[in-house]
């Protein structure tokens, strides 16, 4: 009887491997790309590029070439040399940002969904109000008078701004999981809650957070861009891509390249944030077997 018991309970918390939706090859594609913009971000100063901030006025608006890969701009910088180092400031918004609001509406959302009573109660009040404001105008509002706007002040408005987002999708997740037969009997065998949380819902939780953190990152970059053409992200010269694609509408009839190039590049890594979140979720999205 007791095998029988245990039998079940495995098959109710730990589904085979094969039961899981498999990756794909798409899914490493995207994840390299990824990798490849974390790394071109990361190390553009000891890359062999251009300065992004070097004005060749002998060369202006030319188109590709074997010297400029993507052309360059009006005012005679290397358009590839600013999509590398662009990336820099769209990358570190989204994953700053989202780190900032995982940090605090994590922890929260978790506590409030495993405790419920009253402190369910205050911290879901207080976030859905949060949520009852759009959060992009508020984002527009504060950084229009928050002046000067740095990298650091955009990415420290846009992760308060996401908090609640992300409490709510956290403390779901968690209900789901804190009613289940491992989290009672680690209750009954007098777990304390720390444990609990950290060795039984935390691990649960997780790929639900990670799936959610990518496509956050793919909404802020894409954000930042709409920032940036409202002219409220750095301030130029800095190269972003979404100062790019502000400063290639003036031009965009005679230099079709400026905004294609950095257009395509926030495209793709939307793209590739979007495809390996969705398809993180669906892998270890398994439906419970049962006898």
């Amino acid at each position: 009887m007791s095998s029988a018991v245990t039998r079940t309970h495995e098959l109710d918390e730990s589904p085979p491997d094969d039961a899981r939706a498999p990756l794909g090859p798409l899914f490493w594609v995207c994840v390299a790309w990824l990798a490849l913009n974390v790394v071109g971000a990361v190390f553009a100063n000891v890359l062999p590029l251009d300065n992004p901030l070097y004005q060749n006025y002998s060369l202006v608006n030319a188109g590709p070439s074997l010297h400029h890969w993507f052309g360059t701009d009006d005012l005679g910088r290397d358009i590839f040399s600013r999509v590398v180092f662009g990336s820099r400031v769209s990358l570190a918004v989204g994953a700053g940002s989202m780190l900032i609001g995982f940090g605090i509406g994590a922890p929260l959302g978790m506590l409030a969904a495993y405790r419920r009573g009253r402190l369910d109660a205050l911290l879901s009040a207080v976030m859905y109000v949060a949520l009852a404001f759009p959060a992009i105008v508020a984002v527009i509002a504060v950084l229009s008078f928050w002046t000067p706007r740095t990298l650091v002040k955009i990415i420290l408005v846009i992760g308060l701004a996401s908090t609640p987002l992300v409490y709510r999708v956290i403390r779901a997740a968690t209900m789901s999981v804190a009613t289940r037969d491992f989290v009672i009997a680690a209750k009954v065998q007098g777990a304390t809650d720390r444990r609990i949380l950290l060795r039984e819902l935390t691990p649960n939780v997780a790929p639900i957070g990670i799936s959610f953190l990518l496509i956050g990152v793919a909404t802020v970059v894409a954000l930042e861009g709409a920032l940036a053409f409202l002219g409220l992200s750095v301030n130029p010269p800095t190269p972003s891509w979404g100062n790019m694609i502000n400063e290639a509408r003036t031009v965009m009839s005679q230099n079709p390249w400026l905004v294609l190039f950095p257009s395509a590049a926030m495209c793709l890594l939307l793209l590739a944030l979007n495809f390996v979140g969705d398809r993180l979720r669906h892998h270890f999205e398994v439906a419970e077997v049962k006898l």
